[in-house]
C-alpha cells in the first residue's frame, strides 16, 4: 500500500507540473500566485483608480512635472537618481550617451525616465511582487497607465532575477551611440561585484579612487580598462536641464546594486514557498506541506535571503568612495534609529559600504511579504547568525552583531 501511494503522489505531482508543460508558462503564471491573470492592488493600481474617479488630479504640464508627481506619489526620493546610457531598457531608441534614462528607487519602487519617452515603474505588490507599469500622456490631459506583461517580463524575468518578475542591474561595454559591445562582455551587478566590473553604461558622479567602466563609451577595438573617477556633476557630458538633478550618485548605485539582489531573493523564496506549497496541498490535503518539500524550500529560501542581508561576499569599495550629501541625507532618514542613534542605514563608504551590516530591506514591504514560514526561517537563521553560533559568517565581528541585534530588537517590529 505504501508503494501505491508512493505511486500515486508521484502521478498528482506529474499532473500538477503539466500546465507549465504545455502551455510553456513561467512558474508565476502557475497556481497560486497567477502573476499575470490576478489584478494587483499596489501603489500605482491605487493611482490609477484615484486618477479615473477623480479623487486625485494629476499636477504639472511638463515631462518633468508629471515625473516628480509620480515620484512624490510612490514616496521615492528624487535624490535617489542616477543614470545610464546603455541602450538596455524598453525605451532604447530614445537612449544614448547625450540622453540617459534616469532612474529613481526606494525600497518598495523603481521609476525610470528617458527624456522624450514614458515613465516606467516597478511597485511591490503584497501578493503578486513587483509588477510593471508604463505611464504615458493620456488623452484627456491626464495620465495613461498600462500594467506590461510582455516586453518588461522578458528581460525581468530571467535567471537573472532569480527566474522571478524582478531587477536587474547590468554593466556594459556601451558604444557612442549607446548599443552593447555584448563581444567585449557584460556584468550582472551586485554587491559582490567588484568595482573594476560595474558601472558600464552609467554615468557616475562622486569620487572613487577604485577604478571602474563609467562615465565612458567604448569601441570594440579600443581600451577597456578601467579608470577611477572624480565628477562632481554632468553639466559638461549632458543638457541638465532635462533631468530632476545634474547628477548621477555613486553611493545611490551601490545602494541600487545591493537593493535590487536583495529585492530579487525575496520575491523568489516567496514565489517559490508558495507553489510548493501549493503542490503539497495537492499531492496529500490532509498533510502538512511545511514538513515535506515546502519547508525545504523555505530553508533554502532563507539561507540565500540571510546571506544577502548580511552582505556576504561584500566587495571591498575602496577607502574614498564620496557621494552627494542629499541622497545619503534622504537615504539615512528614511529608516528608524535606535535611542543611541544608530540605524541600518548608516553609511560608512570605507572598507564597505554600511556602517552596520545588516540590509535595510528588512524594513521593506518585500521582507513584510515574505510567507510566515519562510519569515519564521529568516528571522531564525538572523539571530543564529548574530548569536555567533554560525562561524560560517566570520565576516561579521562579535561587536557588529552585537549592535545589529540592538538596532533590529529596537526597531523591527516582530525581532
Amino acid at each position: 500500500m505504501a508503494f501505491i501511494a508512493g505511486v500515486m503522489r508521484l502521478l498528482l505531482w506529474i499532473i500538477c507540473l503539466a500546465p507549465a508543460a504545455r502551455a510553456s508558462q513561467d512558474v508565476w503564471d502557475l497556481s497560486p500566485v497567477l502573476y499575470s491573470d490576478t489584478k494587483p492592488t499596489d501603489a500605482v493600481a491605487a493611482l490609477a483608480a484615484d486618477l479615473a474617479t477623480g479623487r486625485l488630479k494629476v499636477r504639472g504640464e511638463t515631462e518633468l512635472e508629471r515625473l516628480r508627481f509620480v515620484l512624490e506619489v510612490l514616496h521615492v526620493p528624487e535624490e535617489s537618481q542616477v543614470l545610464v546610457f546603455s541602450k538596455t531598457s524598453h525605451q532604447n531608441a530614445l537612449i544614448r550617451p547625450d540622453n540617459p534614462r534616469a532612474l529613481f528607487f526606494s525600497p518598495d519602487a523603481y521609476v525610470g525616465h528617458v527624456p522624450g519617452g514614458k515613465i516606467e515603474v516597478i511597485v511591490q505588490d503584497a501578493v503578486l511582487g513587483p509588477i510593471f507599469y508604463v505611464i504615458g500622456a493620456g488623452s484627456d490631459g491626464g495620465m495613461a497607465i498600462e500594467r506590461n506583461l510582455s516586453t518588461c517580463i522578458s528581460c525581468h524575468g530571467t535567471t537573472a532575477t532569480e527566474n522571478v518578475p524582478g531587477m536587474q542591474v547590468r554593466s556594459v561595454f556601451a558604444d557612442a551611440d549607446g548599443n552593447p559591445l555584448l563581444a567585449m562582455g557584460t556584468s550582472q551587478v551586485n554587491h559582490e561585484t567588484p568595482l573594476a566590473e560595474r558601472w558600464g553604461g552609467y554615468y557616475v558622479t562622486g569620487r572613487s579612487q577604485l577604478p571602474h567602466l563609467g562615465n565612458r563609451v567604448y569601441q570594440a577595438d579600443g581600451p577597456s580598462a578601467p579608470q577611477p573617477s572624480d565628477l562632481p556633476d554632468l553639466r559638461d557630458r549632458i543638457d541638465v536641464t532635462k533631468y530632476l538633478r545634474p547628477t548621477s550618485d555613486i553611493v545611490a548605485l551601490m545602494v541600487l546594486e545591493h537593493q535590487c539582489r536583495m529585492h530579487n531573493l525575496l520575491t523568489a523564496g516567496s514565489m517559490q514557498y508558495r507553489r510548493a506549497s501549493y503542490l503539497g496541498r495537492a499531492m496529500d490535503a490532509n498533510g502538512d506541506p511545511d514538513a515535506g518539500s515546502a519547508g525545504r524550500v523555505a530553508d533554502w529560501a532563507a539561507d540565500k535571503i540571510v546571506d544577502c542581508l548580511f552582505f556576504k561576499n561584500e566587495a571591498d569599495p575602496g577607502e574614498n568612495i564620496q557621494g552627494g550629501e542629499e541622497f545619503q541625507r534622504i537615504f539615512e532618514a528614511g529608516f528608524p534609529r535606535t535611542a543611541a542613534g544608530r540605524s541600518l542605514a548608516d553609511f560608512q563608504l570605507y572598507q564597505r559600504l554600511f556602517k552596520y551590516r545588516c540590509s535595510y530591506m528588512v524594513y521593506s514591504k518585500a521582507f513584510g511579504d515574505l510567507p510566515p514560514r519562510v519569515m519564521r526561517a529568516v528571522i531564525a537563521k538572523m539571530k543564529r547568525v548574530l548569536s555567533g553560533d554560525n562561524a560560517e559568517v566570520d565576516w561579521l565581528g562579535s561587536a557588529e552583531r552585537r549592535k545589529i541585534s540592538e538596532i533590529l530588537a529596537e526597531t523591527l517590529p516582530g525581532w
